[in-house]
Order: structure tokens, then sequence, then C-alpha cells
């Protein structure tokens, strides 16, 4: 049971590469925020809006070509064809205001380091391959967050991808209803966890 205290975050791992963000900010946070998205999601459409964008947000955007620039002012109008809004500029009136037209947009947005303004927050992920972990410790502590991910990065061995690889052709041949294939890689989950822990 949940208690009322508790993290009431709900988990979900978007297809960004699906999706149109944009983000307004043209700084260190918003290069902090554009290597989040990009380092998930290489093939992302991402529209930058900034009155300034900074040499070191031009350099990384460079290499993505679903990444477009624009050096302006924001404007409300930078909000009808996007699916999803970080905003990462110092200026809490322009904050406030693009989430007040983001709503009326029925947007999703994230505002840096507002955790009031945002429905979404951007998390700590561990990635080997096909895995991904999302951590969040409900804006508690970003820095068990990140050391959780350290641990779990050094865990985690490289070949956990060949092993997901492996159990994904694994299901396609398995016969049977349901629960039959999820015994039968049960099986094979647990023949795995013994080799590793007899070595």
């Amino acid at each position: 049971m949940i208690r009322v205290d508790d993290n009431q975050l709900f988990p979900v791992f978007l297809q960004l590469n699906q999706l149109h963000t944009l983000l307004v900010g043209g700084g260190n946070v918003a290069l902090e925020k554009l290597t989040a998205l990009l380092g998930n999601s290489p093939k992302s459409m991402i529209s930058v809006v900034a009155k300034e964008i900074s040499p070191a947000v031009r350099n990384f955007a460079g290499n993505f070509p679903g990444v477009t620039m624009h050096e302006r002012s924001f404007q409300d109008t930078d909000l009808d064809l996007v699916d999803l809004v970080v905003v990462a500029a110092d200026n809490p009136d322009l904050n406030a205001h693009i989430r007040e037209e983001g709503r009326k947009r029925h947007l999703l947005i994230n505002v840096a380091d507002k955790p009031t303004l945002c429905d979404f927050y951007l998390g700590s992920v561990v990635k080997k391959g096909n895995l991904k972990i999302g951590i969040s410790t409900n804006g508690k502590s970003p820095t068990i967050a990140k050391r959780i991910k350290e641990l779990l990065n050094e865990a985690l061995p490289e070949e956990i991808d060949e092993t997901l690889t492996y159990m994904s052709k694994l299901r396609e041949l398995l016969k049977g209803d349901f629960t039959d294939k999820v015994r039968e890689l049960n099986k094979h989950t647990a023949s795995l966890l013994a080799s590793k822990e007899g070595r």
C-alpha cells in the first residue's frame, strides 16, 4: 500500500524519436538537458529557442540532425507544434508564462530546478545496451540518485545486452500459452543466475 508521503511519480519511457520536443534556453542548463535527451534518444526532433545560444550548445547539437536552433525570444506559437516542453531559461517570469501557456495546450512540461512547475522530471538513467533503468528520489536527493546510478553501472555486466537478445529470441521460439512461456523463461533465467553465482 502506498502512503501519501511516498514517491507518487509514475515511471514511463517515452519514444522521444516519435515526438517533437521544445527546449527553451541556450546556456549550461540547456546543454545539460539536451545532453540527457539526446543521450537517451539520439534521433529526437528538438527545437531549441533562446535569445542567446552558447557555442557549447551549438557544437553539441551540431552532431544531431534532428535539432534545430532558433536564436530569438520565445514566442507562444513555439508551443503550437510540439508534444513536450523542457524549459532551461534563467527567467522565473518566462518559466511561469510557458507553464501557463503549455497547460492550455495540454503539453507536458519540465522546468529546470522548479519541481512545482514540472509535470515530469529527467531522472538518472542507467544504460546497458537495450536495458534502461530510471532512478527517482522524488527530488529528495539527486546525489543519492547519482550514486545509485554509479553502483548499478558497476554491478551490471556489459554482457547483459547479449542476455537480453538471447532471451528475446528464446521467447519467440517458445510454444504454449502465456503461463507456459513464463515458466520456460524463468527456467532459463534461473540457470543463467546459477552459472554466474557459481563463478
